[in-house]
């Protein structure tokens, strides 16, 4: 009997091996009810998402393997051939049909407004909120509403690379109110007590499935599943397992079955020529540009003066200082920025609340000071020793020697350094945009998720970021050629 069993286990194995794969990107960053790691085995994926792409998969007759991709990133992905289909909240806009082949919406969702327990019905609309800090997720329609809104009723938008940090920063006081999906807002008061969502939507959306451009006879067949499944009652199942079944599900369920509703209202939408969404972001692309510049100038200012004090001490200090300094530098070298801006304005919020500018600007200048002083200290001690002798021999003091004799000479060494380096804190200057800070490559970001391509954002981010580090790179060099003439 029980080889009868094993047997029979062995066959159902083998059987499941060769069946095809139905591959699907998602983001499990984006957490329950969507996609999560299952807290009894991490291992395994739960979710509403989840659950719809494995009735997908059966439909198919496959079997469904999960690509984990950023959110931001699953148009693209999926375009180049990574998985069948992107899921994961896709939200159903007109830039997305347009650029992929997009599947029926499977879910109605609606934007409402979330703030402090204290400020209900204080903030029921736009309007209300002029002058406050409106916090939301970048790339997505409530993105767009709450831009919208910056324009027309002045309230300031607040972009977050997740939707978990903007109910944290809103019961902490950093915002006034956040827009997100209802799905979202329910969950996140669960998490943050203390909070209030407004009943009244601010817009309604919906979840699609997004496949390759000329993947539409998958799609088609894949908007049959969905249909069916419509029809059967075991998607309202399955959102009624997650608690998102809601009393606008059945008329959205009805109009989709019909060919109605959201279709329509995708498409009516009218499409706006490449150049005008070009003009349109543009100028949010180049008050980014100020702030990226800005940022880099200034967080590399304070590197060059941390540096130059963390130098000094290593080369001039007593023994405990120079331990201390040591320290400081592997702990910040051997740290990831990221997570260094992560406990400057998340972790230390409860002791200081920093503003998103100022805690980039210490992240960066005080990561970049490491790596300055280890520039300056081999700069200082390349110096040669005869020339120092002969400084002190002369009557000079240490100060002197360092002033008149060591420093100019191991800035002439440190130059180049000095120039990659900013160079590169330019660049990992795109990192603070997961403390709301939008700079360059974030608002890039934003721009290529609302038009559905990378192509003329990725254009415009790199002649700018080349505008602004060439220069540089430029009189640097001069500096160097005219140095190196004068000792010549």
């Amino acid at each position: 009997m029980r080889r009868i069993v094993l047997f029979l286990i062995l066959l159902a194995s083998a059987a499941n091996a060769k069946q095809p794969i139905f591959r699907w990107g998602g983001d499990a960053e984006g957490g329950a009810p969507f996609v999560e790691a299952d807290p009894s085995d991490p291992s395994k994926l739960r979710g509403f998402d989840v659950e719809v792409a494995d009735q997908i998969a059966k439909g198919l007759g496959k079997r469904p393997e999960f690509v984990q991709v950023s959110f931001s990133d699953i148009d693209q992905s999926v375009q180049r051939g990574d998985f069948e289909i992107g899921m994961s909240g896709v939200e159903d806009t007109p830039p997305r049909r347009r650029m992929l082949a997009a599947t029926i919406p499977y879910f109605e969702f609606h934007e409402v407004l979330t703030m402090r327990a204290e400020d209900r019905g204080k903030f029921s609309n736009f309007a209300a909120l002029r002058g406050h800090r409106v916090g939301t997720l970048g790339g997505t329609i409530a993105y767009e509403r709450v831009l919208a809104a910056e324009k027309s009723d002045g309230v300031i938008c607040v972009s977050y690379d997740d939707d978990v940090h903007p109910y944290a920063d809103l019961r902490a006081g950093r915002l006034d109110a956040v827009l997100l999906d209802n799905i979202i807002a329910v969950r996140s008061m669960r998490r943050v007590p203390g909070l209030w969502t407004e009943p009244k939507p601010v817009a309604t959306g919906h979840y699609i499935g997004v496949l390759a451009t000329g993947n539409t006879a998958l799609r088609d067949r894949i908007n049959e599943i969905l249909r069916a499944r419509m029809r059967d009652g075991t998607l309202e199942q399955i959102y009624r397992k997650w608690g998102i079944w809601d009393a606008y599900q059945p008329a959205f369920f009805a109009s989709v079955l019909n060919g109605n509703a959201p279709k329509k209202a995708a498409e009516s939408v009218a499409a706006t020529k490449q150049f005008d969404i070009v003009l349109r972001y543009l100028p949010a692309l180049l008050r980014a540009s100020l702030i990226t510049i800005v940022l880099s100038c200034a967080a590399m200012a304070l590197a060059v003066f941390a540096g130059v004090f963390i130098a000094s001490g290593r080369v001039y200090g007593n023994p405990l200082l120079r331990a201390l300094l040591t320290i400081y530098v592997e702990v910040v070298r051997g740290t990831p920025v990221l997570l260094q801006l992560f406990v400057l304005y998340y972790g230390l919020s409860s002791v200081i609340r920093l503003p998103a500018f100022i805690a980039a600007l210490l992240g960066l200048g005080l990561n970049y000071a490491a790596y300055e002083s280890e520039i300056y200290r081999g700069a200082l001690e390349a110096v040669p020793r005869g020339q120092l002798e002969a400084a002190r021999t002369l009557g000079l003091t240490e100060s002197q020697v360092l002033r008149l004799v060591r420093g100019p000479q191991a800035f002439r060494i440190a130059l180049a350094p000095m120039t990659n380096d900013f160079v590169a804190l330019l660049k990992d200057s795109s990192l603070v945009s997961v403390i709301t800070v939008i700079e360059l490559t974030k608002q890039t970001s934003i721009f290529a998720a609302n038009i559905g391509s990378w192509v003329i954002p990725g254009i415009l981010c790199a002649a700018l970021y080349l505008v602004l580090s060439l220069p540089l790179s430029r009189l640097a060099g001069r500096l160097e050629d005219r140095w190196r003439a004068a000792t010549e």
